[in-house]
């Protein structure tokens, strides 16, 4: 073989490597000749953006440990011209939840922690309803929501005063409504009770623990773990629910008392770092942050999450629940993704770690939208050579969907209540306080003319009859919505407890002083 020879069969077969490594790293549109993945994406989003009526978005696409797209768009707050851009702070809400598990992953790395550990070895005083599950309960089951609970319990702290140990202490009366273990309930709670077991393992607070651990390790410099840390920060976006057709601000919410489970407020910059390092194995900057064999574990299905065919997703065949994450299948390849969601504000974080491949969206308003995820699906197809589909359209219009027959329900509602009836007593005879052992006081007062409620500091509403003894409790927060009450007269024709509906029931504190007659029908 002469080197004229050598030289051309070497090149051909470089060529050739060339053509293989492409074939399996290059998005399949870009072998057919197409548009690079994120072609058009800005023009989408702002198109998008007007469509559903979002204040501010913000957005971040990580691949192959580089950020290959971040942008801004829309304003901080309606009414004012400040624009959301990749520095601007959201509130993650329950995205939150994986860096808390992230965090208790270096305690398991050091021996400090281990994730089969029953919460009660860290928090000794920690008690569930059924002395067994209290027992059993472990680190792991905290982080999974396998508790037997379900989504119940919240308004322990939304919108209280009570710390985190007072939550976790008032969380034992709460009576499961499945067996341990059996089945998937979201539980922001359980994930609480990780997240102080964690500051108790390693002798801090879960705050200090995330930060020491997760936030400057990866140089999330402006990212933090409390609503207070906000005061006087200059780029903060400001959260807005969906009020008569259009965003509407509304106050930031303290939720410290949730913390482990969702008070994490970030930006799409400092958010890259996060995804990058879980990117690439628990590294970051030449630090492995967390070991791959730790992550891999936190990273595994360990709950089942129920789960129905949706024409939409014919490739998603199962949904799983790690430790802080869910997860499932798409176009064959495995998701990692979680939403979260507070007081006016929506995100999504997920990432196809096989594709080295992630990203963020922050949004500022909450209700009518489903872009953040709509923006997911967007952004994963095009990475994954799956034929293009114009999500947010698809979204919004089974958003729509959604919110008409949200609004027939209640017009369903409103015709079934039973005209012509009267409360059983005099209005001021409903006045009192109601205690229920878990969740505590509620106050209803009589003002002469109509009846207020008042339940910790945030929930205060004005009760209008609806039919015999059930009154409809409007908030006066445009985002708490409504609720019915329903109160029942003892053997002796006294009001002797209200059933908050889908809450709990109340009982009347028959030592205080029964206030004077003087109201009516």
């Amino acid at each position: 073989m002469n080197a004229i020879e050598g030289r051309t069969r070497r090149g051909r077969s470089r060529f050739v490597a060339l053509a293989l490594l492409l074939l399996f790293v290059l998005p399949q549109g870009w072998l057919a000749g197409q548009e690079p993945p994120l072609t058009g994406l800005d023009g989408y989003i702002r198109n998008a953006m007007q469509q559903w009526g979002i204040a501010g978005l913000a957005i971040a696409v990580v691949h192959d440990d580089s950020v290959v797209f971040a942008q801004g768009y829309g304003v901080r707050q309606v009414g004012k011209p400040d624009p959301v851009d990749t520095h601007t702070l959201f509130a993650i809400g329950s995205n939150t939840k994986f860096f808390t598990a992230v965090a208790l992953g270096t305690l398991v790395d050091q021996g400090k922690m281990d994730w089969d550990a029953p919460v009660t070895t860290y928090l000794p005083w920690f008690q569930l309803y059924d002395p067994y599950v209290t027992r059993e309960f472990t680190v792991g089951d905290a982080l999974s929501h396998d508790s037997g609970l379900g989504r119940r319990g919240d308004l322990l702290w939304y919108g209280s005063t009570y710390s985190r140990d007072e939550v976790l202490h008032r969380i034992r009366y709460l009576k499961p409504i499945s067996s341990f273990r059996a089945k998937f309930g979201y539980q922001n709670i359980m994930v609480m009770a990780a997240g102080q077991a964690g500051g108790a393992a390693a002798g801090e607070s879960w705050d200090s623990l995330v930060t020491g651990r997760i936030l400057r390790p990866l140089g999330m410099a402006q990212t933090n773990t409390s609503v207070r840390d906000l005061a006087g920060l200059p780029d903060v976006a400001q959260p807005h629910v969906w009020h008569e057709g259009k965003p509407t601000p509304v106050p930031w919410r303290n939720i410290d008392n949730i913390g482990p489970a969702g008070s994490i407020n970030s930006n799409v910059m400092d958010m890259s770092h996060w995804l990058r390092m879980l990117l690439d194995d628990g590294r970051f900057g030449g630090e492995q942050i967390i070991k791959p064999a730790t992550l891999q574990r936190i990273e595994a299905p360990h709950t089942v999450m129920p789960f129905s065919q949706d024409s939409l997703f014919p490739s998603i065949h199962f949904v799983f629940y790690g430790y802080g994450i869910g997860m499932d299948d798409y176009h064959g390849v495995k998701v990692l993704q979680h939403t979260g969601g507070i007081d006016g504000m929506l995100s999504q974080v997920a990432l196809i770690p096989e594709r080295h491949l992630g990203l963020v969206v922050l949004t500022n308003t909450e209700g009518h939208n489903a872009l953040f995820t709509a923006l997911m699906w967007r952004v994963f197809d095009a990475y994954l050579g799956a034929s293009p589909r114009d999500w947010s359209t698809i979204l919004l219009e089974r958003t729509k969907k959604q919110e008409a027959a949200a609004a027939a329900r209640w017009k369903k509602r409103q015709e079934e209540r039973k005209t012509g009836t009267h409360p059983s007593l005099s209005l001021s005879a409903y006045a009192g306080t109601y205690r229920n052992e878990m969740y505590g006081d509620l106050d209803v007062q009589y003002d002469g003319k109509k009846l207020v409620v008042h339940f910790g500091p945030s929930f205060t509403g004005d009760l209008t009859h609806w039919h015999y003894d059930t009154f409809l409790a409007n908030w006066r927060s445009i985002r708490e919505g409504r609720a019915f009450m329903n109160f029942h007269l003892g053997i002796d024709g006294k009001v002797d407890s209200v059933e908050v509906q889908g809450i709990a029931s109340f009982a009347r504190v028959v030592e205080q002083a029964e206030q004077k007659d003087t109201g009516g029908r």
